[in-house]
């Protein structure tokens, strides 16, 4: 964007409001997966964290850059950024997941792979029971 086109951009009332809230929404969610990331005992917890609360808030933050640039031009890329997130972000945690779980990462206190009657660590294949 270029700098006459930034000075361009008008926000009424209602629309400022809305990109505010979405922006305040948005550090919200941020700032709880953060510490979920720095906070939780595992790297499943942790992914947990990551990829639901920062993928709402990194989305939040991209729906307020489409709100205050409206849906086309610089706002479209933003409306892009959000379904790019909504469909990497599962896609990256199955796969972190599945490498922990191959590389024998320990659930916490018990807890055993879906679906599986065994403990998966014990069988040393790391492949489940499906």
């Amino acid at each position: 964007m270029t700098a006459e086109s930034a000075a361009a951009v008008t926000v009424g009332p209602v629309r400022a409001a809305l990109v505010i809230s979405l922006t305040l929404v948005g550090s919200f969610f941020l700032l709880v997966g953060t510490i979920g990331l720095l906070r939780f005992p595992n790297v499943y917890n942790r992914m947990h964290a990551t990829t639901k609360a920062t993928t709402l808030g990194a989305a939040s933050i991209a729906l307020a850059g489409s709100v205050y640039f409206l849906p086309h031009g610089d706002g479209l890329m933003s409306l892009v950024t959000v379904a790019f997130l909504f469909l990497t972000a599962p896609t990256g945690a199955h796969m972190i997941s599945q490498a922990a779980q191959r590389m024998g990462v320990p659930f916490v206190g018990g807890v055993r792979w879906p679906g599986t009657q065994n403990d998966v660590m014990a069988d040393g294949d790391g492949e489940t029971d499906d």
